[in-house]
């Protein structure tokens, strides 16, 4: 299985930036997909980035241009460097990976505990 620990959440003024890393440890095969997720209070959790294997990324429109995900494979770790922060960021943001434990074995989900990350207007 898989461990994820998250860090770097916190507050922040608006237009600030803010780096979350996330960190997989455990036994598995693979780590395919890395994501990061945020969940505001009363709202369901949405996606907001993802990263493949290979290094293809994909953004929620609310963050393009100003959120930028990153992995190490090596490492089995994953970024989330946020800049010009709004208000409307505000959430617990929570990783989430994609692993096998063997070669023909189907995907599996981990999540990570969650960081809060709160923007001041």
């Amino acid at each position: 299985q898989v461990r994820l620990v998250e860090s770097g959440g916190g507050l922040v003024q608006a237009g600030g930036s803010l780096r979350l890393s996330c960190a997989a440890s455990g036994s598995f095969f693979s780590i395919n997909d890395m994501a990061w997720y945020r969940q505001a209070p009363g709202k369901q959790r949405d996606l907001v980035a993802k990263i493949t294997s290979s290094g293809i990324t994909n953004y929620a429109d609310s963050v393009k241009g100003r959120f930028t995900i990153s992995r190490d494979n090596a490492k089995n770790m994953v970024w989330l460097q946020m800049s010009f922060l709004k208000p409307e960021d505000t959430a617990v943001y929570y990783c989430n990976v994609k692993f096998q434990t063997n070669f023909w074995a189907p995907s599996q989900d981990s999540w990570g505990q969650g960081t809060q990350v709160t923007v001041a207007s």
